[in-house]
């Protein structure tokens, strides 16, 4: 006897939509059941998901999908969606090389229409696709899903703010899933939400306004009147401001609410927006609990739950960042820190129970987030802002005016730096130092191993300008950290092995491949901690030494760190050549680390191969020139 009756017969949101509505709440529960039990045999996001079933299984069954377009924002609540598109079973390799995205991806299905991994980009992007529509003559509706998270960042309002005056056919469903903007959901607003979606009350306010018409300060007034009626029952004022007729909110687990809602916003024209409360991890007593722990999932036992971390694991590089902030700040008043919206993923828990009043979480809003530490620095305050690398690149232009170019004392705790694994291309770290590296003024330190990156964090907060310390995902190498809080030379590396002919320069986590590659071809190796200022002394000396150096680093090979060793050897006369190893020009996919690593010839066989066939080719070139002297 199958688990799924209902489910096992949708394999296209076409079949959804046949169904009698009655069975839709049976539909949205075993939708439910299967996201747990898959959830729980691959990983991936949880909470989030079970928190959208029913306004997915909703927007299905009112929409013609994919004709009508679904853009979803913060990619990782779309798990429902991809079940209900065709790839219920393709959910067994979520996540894994080869199998399907944890996000949408326009290449993966058609009904996936805009790919997103990142937050804020889904009103711009419908907004796009509704104008489209509209300039070609083509009726679809274009319906952005906005979890309230998103809705903090700078971007969100910016469309919002172009589509209230855009004339555009659309409709924004802001998914509330904290009522964190919002009063309690009642009896009062579904009524409040089908009085305001419905056909009477839109056909009797156009009505009103061809009767006022002919009065622009009465119909002024009218529209004044509607938004403070609306304003006293519902906290809709602002996106009414902004040009959209504002609906809600409504209880977005109430299929009963969600569907005649949704049915009567399809027909309406222009702006809409669709407030609905969900609850992250429902009906999943121990994700409602502790929606935080659920929200990204290893594999673990729908019965038994997440269980704690094995004693005596090695720290992650989060962890150790998180021990050093506190030591820190217990050292100096001055520091503060900053996150935006990432505060157990960053490891800052502990540091903002400790220093709450020195803690800040400017919400999903990294060009803020990096202006305001800007800020604090003028002021004589030392912030650090713990960002992902991917997430700084939101923040780039910020970064540059208002850091580098002031020289403020503001330090980049730069975490997952290179590939990150199953999240995938959205997520990899993979250009920082190619974006970094260029900025005057900018200190960049890649640490290779946990003791390392707490002493360049240490090397980072007492300089009187920008810099980064970029370590990667997961644990280290165990080595033994050093509690007390001491720095590095600056711009300092070291030889940690000694050989003949080659000599591997390795950048932050490359330093364990390199040195397991540097035994196998006999080779010298080189930590070299620093990006920049590079160690120039150091290349310099290696140059004179071996016929062959060889960069490797975890980032773009394009204006990566082999570029800045390249720049050196650019001014040095010699015969020595350089082999630059490092990500290539390409979008890497979403996989396990260590076999992307591989694929892409970053561990120890990859470098070794590389290695050897350099050697072969510039022997073959010498073969071939004395031949040709002969």
């Amino acid at each position: 006897m199958t688990l799924y009756p209902l489910l096992d017969t949708i394999s296209d949101p076409a079949q959804v939509r046949k169904l009698d509505r009655r069975q839709l709440p049976q539909l949205a529960d075993e939708l439910r059941a299967f996201l747990v039990d898959s959830v729980s045999r691959t990983g991936g996001h949880l909470s989030s998901n079970l928190g959208t079933v029913e306004l997915t299984v909703a927007l299905h069954y009112v929409f013609d999908t994919p004709h009508d377009r679904l853009v979803w924002d913060v990619g990782h609540q779309t798990y429902a969606h991809k079940a209900l598109t065709g790839r219920r079973e393709g959910m067994a390799k979520l996540r894994m090389h080869g199998g399907i995205s944890g996000f949408p991806k326009r290449s993966e299905s058609r009904y996936d229409t805009f790919g997103v991994g990142h937050s804020s980009t889904s009103i711009s992007a419908a907004l796009g696709m509704a104008l489209a529509a509209k300039i070609r003559h083509e009726t679809r509706k274009v319906v952005a899903i906005i979890g309230d998270g998103a809705m903090s960042a700078g971007q969100a309002f910016e469309a919002l703010n172009n589509a209230g005056v855009a004339d555009a056919d659309m409709l924004v469903v802001l998914n509330d899933n904290d009522m964190s903007i919002s009063p309690p959901v009642g009896a009062l607003n579904r009524y409040l939400a089908r009085l305001f979606s419905g056909n009477t009350f839109n056909a009797a306010r156009k009505a009103g306004e061809k009767i006022l018409d002919f009065s622009p300060s009465l119909l002024e007034f009218a529209k004044r009147a509607e938004e403070h009626v609306k304003g006293m029952l519902t906290p809709g004022t602002l996106f009414e401001e902004l040009g959209l007729n504002y609906i809600g909110p409504i209880d977005g687990h109430d299929l009963e609410s969600l569907v005649p809602t949704l049915l009567n916003l399809k027909n309406l024209k222009g702006p809409q927006f669709l407030h609905v409360i969900t609850k992250k991890g429902q009906g999943y007593k121990l994700a409602e609990v502790d929606p935080i722990l659920y929200h990204g999932v290893s594999k673990f036992k729908p019965e038994v739950g997440i269980a704690g971390g094995k004693p005596g694991a090695k720290p992650s590089y989060t962890q150790v960042f998180g021990d050093w902030l506190c030591d820190m700040a217990a050292a100096d008043p001055r520091l503060v820190g900053i996150t935006p919206a990432m505060r157990e993923g960053s490891g800052l828990l502990r540091f903002s129970e400790c220093y709450p009043d020195r803690y800040y979480d400017v919400g999903i809003a990294e060009q803020h987030a990096v202006t305001f530490a800007a800020g604090l620095a003028c002021e004589g305050m030392r912030p650090v802002l713990a960002i992902y690398s991917t997430f700084l690149q939101r923040g780039y232009d910020q970064l540059v005016h208002d850091v580098a170019l002031q020289n403020l004392p503001v330090v980049f705790a730069l975490d997952r730096g290179g590939l990150v694994g199953a999240d995938g291309p959205t997520h990899h770290g993979a250009f920082d130092v190619s974006f970094l590296t260029c900025i005057p003024n900018m200190v960049l330190m890649t640490p290779s191993d946990e003791d390392e990156c707490r002493k360049m964090l240490t090397t980072a907060y007492r300089l009187d300008g920008p810099s980064a310390v970029r370590y990667p995902r997961g644990t280290g190498t165990g080595a033994t950290i050093d509690k007390a809080l001491v720095g590095l030379p600056l711009g300092k590396g070291e030889i940690r092995r000694r050989g003949s002919q080659v000599a591997l320069l390795a950048f932050g986590s490359m330093l364990t491949p390199a040195l397991e590659a540097g035994e196998e071809l006999d080779a010298t190796v080189a930590n070299m901690r620093f990006v920049k200022p590079i160690d120039r002394e150091l290349i310099i000396a290696l140059a004179a030494e071996h016929s062959l150096l060889v960069s490797v680093e975890e980032n773009s090979l394009i204006g990566g760190a082999g570029s800045e060793v390249a720049r050196v050897l650019e001014d040095v006369a010699g015969t020595t050549r350089l082999l630059r190893l490092g990500i290539p020009d390409r979008f890497i996919e979403h996989g396990d680390q260590a076999l992307l690593l591989a694929e892409i010839g970053l561990d120890r066989d990859g470098i070794v191969a590389a290695v050897r066939a350099r050697q072969d080719s510039a022997a073959g070139a010498a073969e071939e020139i004395v031949a040709g002297s002969i």
